[in-house]
């Protein structure tokens, strides 16, 4: 019976070793935000702070993984929408596959299975937002309207996930 419990208690440590967060995580502004964060995504795809995009935003391609909906109400400057569902092949157009990209949504989940998609395309340097839009507002970065004019405005998905936009950032719509 030592030998049959043995390899399960191994499978059974290896598998929630995988499935946690790493122990240095990006600052965010709210303790209660990354914790859920750090439940919604799996980390599949390596991080990146807000602080470390503003720092090379110039020098990344940023996509969007929102629906056309909440990217129209505000986006990070530079970005493009890629879409989640479905991808946006035109985004990709012309990105070669060893430039660095960092995806975002509106937390971080979204962006992290486009991340995915994007990997198993032969991209090799994609980046997952931590906190994504909501947190580059909670650390008051500007954000932009379809029509790339400076916006007070931030889509929230839903009245519920709205919490996580803290009071006084943003005007919270969805």
């Amino acid at each position: 019976m030592k030998y049959i419990l043995t390899p399960f208690w191994f499978l059974v440590l290896i598998t929630i070793s995988c499935a946690q967060a790493p122990g240095e995580r990006p600052k965010v502004n709210s303790e209660d935000f990354d914790k859920k964060i750090s439940k919604t995504i799996n980390f599949s795809i390596p991080v990146m702070g807000v602080d470390e995009l503003k720092e090379m935003q110039e020098d990344v391609i940023l996509l969007d993984a929102r629906p056309q909906s909440e990217y129209d109400v505000s986006h990070i400057k530079g970005a493009k929408r890629i879409g989640f569902r479905n991808i946006e092949e035109a985004a990709l157009a012309g990105i070669d596959k060893d430039e660095q990209i960092v995806v975002y949504c509106s937390i971080g989940y979204r962006s992290e299975k486009v991340g995915e998609k994007l990997k198993k395309m032969g991209f090799k340097n994609v980046y997952n937002l931590y906190g994504s839009i909501f947190e580059w507002v909670n650390q008051g970065n500007e954000v932009v309207d379809k029509n790339e004019k400076t916006t007070e405005k931030v889509h929230t998905y839903n009245k519920r996930w709205s919490k996580w936009v803290e009071d006084g950032k943003a005007e919270k719509v969805w």
